[in-house]
Parts: C-alpha cells; structure tokens; sequence
C-alpha cells in the first residue's frame, strides 16, 4: 500500500476507535443509543446536523453539475447556505420542547403521538425507510470511488472496506458516535475543500481568470440558466433548486433527530452561529471547484472525480491524501447518520412499536443493530451491481423525503388544529408527487421542478385534510401550548428543583408544626 493509502487507513482507524469508546456508554438505555442521551451541545448539533447534511453530494454531485451546466449549478448552493439558520431557527426549539414532552425516541415516533395516528406511523417508516436506503446507497457509491483513487484498491474492495468501518462504528458506538466522529468529520471537510479550493482558485487566475476561460470555452456556462440555456426562462426550476437544499432539510428524519437530541434549547443559538460560520466556508466551494474542473480537467471521464483528481494535479501525494480523506468524512457522516436513522426507525417504530411492544432495552438496541448491519450489507450489494449517477440519486431521494415530511414536521409545532388525515395527505401526496415528476420527467413539460412541485401538493394535502376526521385531543394540544411557551421546564430541571427546596419544605413544615403545638398547649 502506498503512502496515501496508510494515512487513509490510520483516519479509519481513529474513527473506529471513537465508535468502540462510545460502544461502552451507548449500550447502557435506549435513549442513549438512539438519541445519545439528549445531550448534545451546540457544537456539536451544529457539525453533526452539516456533516450529515452534506454528504458525498457535494464533493462528488455537486461538483459534476458544476461541470455540466456551469455558473447555474450555484443556485443549488445559494439556498444551501442558509439552510441550517432556516432549519434550526423554524424547527429547533419547539421540536426540541415537544419532542421530550411526547415522550418520542425517533422522528416517525414523534409524528405518531403528535398526530394520534398509528397510520402516520406506518406510512412514515415505509416511505422513510425505502428513501433513506435509497440515499445512503449513494453515499456508498461515492465512498468506493474516493476510497479506490485513495488505495489504489479496485471499487468493489475499496467500497467493502469503507462501507464495513461505517457499519461496525455506528453499529457499535450508537448515535454518540455517529454524532462525535460526525464533529471530527466536519472539521477535516472544511479544512479539505478550503486547502484545494484556494490553490485550485489561483492556480486558474482567481474569479476573472476563471470566468474568462469559461467564455472562450462556451458563453452559455456562465449563463443562469445552464449551459446551451438548458433551462432558459425555467423559473419554476430555478426556484426550486433554491428551495430544495434552503427548506428541505426540515423533513429529513435523519436531520431532523439533531433537534431531539438538543441538551436543551438553549443549544439552538450557539448551533446557528456555528453553522452558519462553518457553511460559508464549506458551501461553495466544490461547485466553483466544477467549474474550475472544465479549465483544467476537460477531458476527465468521470466528472463526479473532478475534486479528486484536482487534488492529485494540484498537490503532492502526501497532503492530497489528507485531502482526500475529507471526501470520506463526508460520505461517512451521512452514511452512518442514514443507517443509524433506518435502524431506529425499524427497531423503535416497526419493530417495538408493531411486533414486540413489550421488547426490553436490550432487545431494541441489538433490532437497531442487527438492522444497520443488514441495511449496510444490502447497500454494498446494490452499490456494486447498480451505480447510478450520485447527483441524480441524492436529489431524488432528498427530494421524496423532504415532500413527505417538511410539512408534517412543520405544522406538528406550529398548527394546533392540524390532524393525522392532514398528515397522512401531505407525507402520501406529496411524497408520490416528486415520485411521478421525476420519473414521468414533468419537469421539461411544466418547467416546474419536482420538490417545488411535490411541496404545494403536501401543503394542500395538510390544509384539506385537516378539515376532516378528529381533532387533536386535548393533552396534544396542551403539549403543543407547552412546547410554544419558554417558560418550559424539563422534568430532570424539576426534580432538581424539588430535591433542592426539599430541606426548605421540610424546614417550614416543622415551623409549622411547632407553632401549632404552642397554640394547641396555650388553650
């Protein structure tokens, strides 16, 4: 193995060796293996939440749609950037609130006790369980290309080795690692893609160099609407590219889990900042780094490389293996966050919830992980036989997922009068919606892109059909009067309380006492 392949395998190792410390912790309760204990802070949240985010797409999808339609593709990151201020800021807090206040351990749990529907649950953990596979397949996609330029190994052994280090650390370590190895992964993308972004950026002559011989080239890359104007006067399009990566992540259940998993909602604040910094350096980047790939790189055979073969022109073998190993940590901190999520959901939500209602601590964690295991062996067979292109896929996958679950999740925290029929339309509706868009290919003939599309038939789905059936019970609507308010206390905050003014109860009582037997003995 050559010196860039034994860097690579000491970052697997350290990764492995976070998995196993938390292996220990993780097993002690079922909140701590699927939440982590409740108990992460916002620094944490805020890496954990864009890592799993970001994933493989944009070191290799994104990229590739730089590269095919030029200046266009930078509508999909100008709504990136803000994506985690809009997801934190809308959802964080009152999921955070009620989400404990529930009593829910998963995100499709959450939907069920807040809609009173055991048929959201049902159709939540079907629809999120076939498109969650369906993403963290393209994760594994991306972790055998990056791994086999790394090693030198072929892309079947490259992807069984890369995808085994992810199944054995999530399978063992639970959410804590996922989220620990996620903040470690966070830092080592950042620093990857500034390091090859900056020399890449000069080496083409800074923005006014690049520009110019992206003209000579073809004018039309530096159009708005694509090359060769695939996209001319599509504002339906272009808006829902902005929208797709601004919104969406408020309806990815692998996302959404980082608000339950707050240590309070005092973690909202510092996780916005923190995430926000941390997306202004990340973001753009690996679409300009595309766009830099037609200059230097125009006859690359695989335009989902371009960043990796960017990093070998430009650096020497030594730090572009460094480099590198930031498109692993992207693709893992997705992957394992994906698998973690699908384990969860079938152990907790299909099978606690369906098949064993009386399934111990014990029995739940080892479900969890007996499904991450068979999700991840799965995953490697389908990656293998069946690469499809890693743009298409992801935005296909994030797009159902986010026409399912953005508005339920939405109106769960900030519409009383929202109900299960409400929810059961919106997640159906709007899930089938992008379904068909995609693959009957609406888009060309409405010029109305498939997310946007799916999210007014979600939207519509929750106003009409919240007008029938039952109305949410009185306790639900309490809770969702409780969780609006911030004057919510926890119940291990109220404890405390109790036990600290215990001594001062006691000490009243007894006053109280004595002064009655002094009037009691005066008569």
């Amino acid at each position: 193995m050559n010196l860039d392949g034994i860097i690579f395998v000491i970052y697997l190792a350290t990764l492995l060796g976070i998995g196993l410390w938390f292996s220990r912790k993780s097993s002690q309760s079922t909140e701590l293996y699927l939440l982590g204990g409740r108990s992460l802070g916002p620094a944490v949240t805020a890496m954990t939440m864009q890592t799993t985010s970001m994933s493989g797409y944009m070191f290799m999808g994104a990229p590739a749609l730089a590269f095919q339609y030029g200046w266009y593709a930078l509508w999909y990151a100008i709504g990136d950037a803000g994506g985690s201020i809009i997801n934190l800021s809308v959802l964080g807090k009152r999921m955070r609130r009620m989400s404990e206040l529930l009593g829910a351990l998963s995100p499709i749990e959450y939907l069920e006790k807040r809609f009173e529907s055991s048929a959201v649950r049902i159709v939540g953990s079907i629809i999120a369980i076939v498109f969650l596979f369906a993403y963290v397949f393209a994760q594994f996609i991306a972790a055998g290309k990056a791994m086999s330029t790394l090693t030198g190994f072929s892309y079947e052994a490259s992807l069984i080795i890369g995808v085994s280090v992810i199944i054995i650390y999530t399978v063992a370590g639970g959410y804590l690692a996922v989220a620990y190895t996620s903040f470690v992964q966070g830092i080592i993308m950042v620093a990857g893609v500034v390091g090859i972004g900056a020399l890449a950026y000069f080496h083409v002559g800074g923005l006014t160099g690049l520009n110019t011989a992206l003209e000579q080239t073809d004018p039309t890359y530096l159009s708005i609407w694509g090359k060769d104007l695939a996209f001319y006067g599509q504002w339906g399009v272009v808006l829902g590219a902005i929208l797709i990566f601004s919104i969406v992540y408020m309806g990815l259940p692998h996302v959404v889990v980082r608000h339950m998993s707050m240590q309070s909602t005092k973690t909202v604040k510092g996780a916005i900042l923190i995430s926000a910094l941390w997306n202004q350096f990340f973001i753009f980047v690996p679409y300009i780094l595309g766009l830099i790939g037609i200059i230097v790189l125009p006859n690359i055979g695989d335009p989902e490389m371009v960043i990796t073969e960017l990093a070998y022109t430009l650096f020497p073998g030594f730090f572009a293996a460094i480099l590198l190993s930031a498109i692993m940590s992207a693709v893992m901190s997705t992957a394992d966050s994906i698998l973690m999520q699908a384990g969860t959901i079938l152990s907790r939500d299909v099978y606690q919830r369906f098949i064993n209602k009386k399934a111990s601590m014990k029995n739940t964690v080892l479900v969890s992980r007996l499904c991450i295991l068979s999700g991840g062996i799965a995953g490697i067979i389908v990656a293998i036989y069946q690469p499809p292109s890693i743009f298409g896929l992801v935005i296909f996958a994030v797009g159902t997922l986010g026409n399912c679950f953005l508005v339920p999740y939405l109106a769960s925290v900030y519409s009383k009068k929202a109900n299960h029929i409400g929810c059961l339309c919106a997640m159906i509706g709007g899930a089938a919606t992008n379904i068909l868009w995609t693959s009957m290919n609406f888009e060309a003939v409405t010029g109305l892109d498939a997310f946007l599309a799916g999210l007014l038939v979600s939207v519509l789905g929750m106003a009409v059909g919240s007008r029938f059936g039952r109305k949410p019970s009185q306790p639900i609507i309490d809770i969702f009067e409780q969780a609006k308010s911030n004057r919510y206390f926890s119940k291990k905050f109220e404890q405390n309380i109790a036990r600290n003014l215990a001594p001062e109860a006691k000490n009243i009582a007894q006053f109280l006492g004595d002064e009655k037997e002094s009037l009691r003995n005066s008569h």
